[in-house]
């Protein structure tokens, strides 16, 4: 099994003093300990963005991916190699604006895999512009007279489309995010964590005493996860109080389950020379 000091690795961290991302990074590590997950049989995917980065951060199996495709790499990886524990990290950017008609499809099929969404409702990289979660009238380079469209509501809409495992973290919390993504690890189906995840460089609204003034757990409150309608009425708060935790968690077929041809046996364990297509060139004719 993983143990911190094997999940280092040599690479430099570049992140800006004080990134939310450090607390994401800290807590997976915690989480693969913590679930006894072996290092050798992780892999994580990442995108564009200063999450990104992440790929070099963890000492395992690593894929760096483009703009908005974590999951369709994530998803192959999973489809071909079952015994894989596969993880993308994407931001909200990435995730929620490119790659939201992946998220979208990835929801609703429950591919069995674990995707953590670094929120920080800016494009940190690229130094300052919205995204699909920044806050109405927050002024950007990109919007210098503040943002006049609505935020998207990301858990709500992995509820709706009958997500298996959405969770919420924050950052500033890592113990905390630690166990939602362990719970995650362990669960089978799409597991699905949006993280706040303050950026202290660009995004001047939404900082780490900003959340902490308004984040509560829900399991402290007597929240019921497995009460999906009662978890979308959560999704909705915003504003003074806003909530993390596990909004909702059901046990449902995954994607893979239903795809009788890769269902038996492994894409990685089936010799090409050992299949026959005869028949259905035949059936081409």
């Amino acid at each position: 099994m993983a143990a911190l000091e094997d999940l280092t690795t040599p690479a430099k961290n570049t992140w800006c003093p004080g990134c939310g991302n450090f607390g994401i990074l800290s807590a997976f590590k915690s989480a693969l300990v913590e679930s006894k997950t072996r290092r050798e049989q992780v892999v994580i995917v990442s995108g564009i963005g200063c999450h990104g980065k992440i790929s070099d951060y963890v000492n395992v199996n690593t894929f760096h991916g483009i703009h908005g495709r974590v999951l369709p790499v994530a998803t192959g990886i999973k489809l071909a190699n079952p015994d894989l524990t596969v993880v993308g990290f994407s931001g909200d950017a990435d995730c929620y604006d490119e790659g939201w008609d992946h998220f979208c499809h990835a929801i609703r099929r429950n591919v069995d895999l674990t995707l953590v969404v670094h929120n920080n409702m800016i494009l940190g990289l690229t130094t300052g512009q919205t995204t699909a979660t920044s806050q109405i009238g927050f002024k950007t380079k990109s919007t210098p007279y503040g943002s006049i469209t609505l935020p998207l509501n990301p858990i709500a809409h992995a509820l709706i489309s009958n997500g298996t495992f959405v969770a919420r973290g924050f950052a500033g919390d890592p113990k905390h995010l630690t166990g939602l993504m362990a719970e995650a690890l362990k669960h089978r189906g799409f597991n699905y964590i949006d993280v706040f995840q303050p950026c202290v460089t660009f995004n001047y609204l939404n900082t780490y005493e900003w959340f902490r003034q308004r984040v509560y757990k829900l399991e402290e409150t007597g929240h019921d996860s497995g009460d999906r309608q009662k978890a979308l009425e959560k999704s909705f708060e915003w504003g003074d109080r806003i909530p993390i935790g596990i909004f909702y968690k059901k046990e449902r077929p995954t994607y893979r389950d239903n795809l009788p041809h890769v269902k038996g046996i492994p894409l990685t364990r089936i010799q090409p020379e050992e299949t026959d297509i005869s028949e259905l060139i035949e059936s081409l004719k």
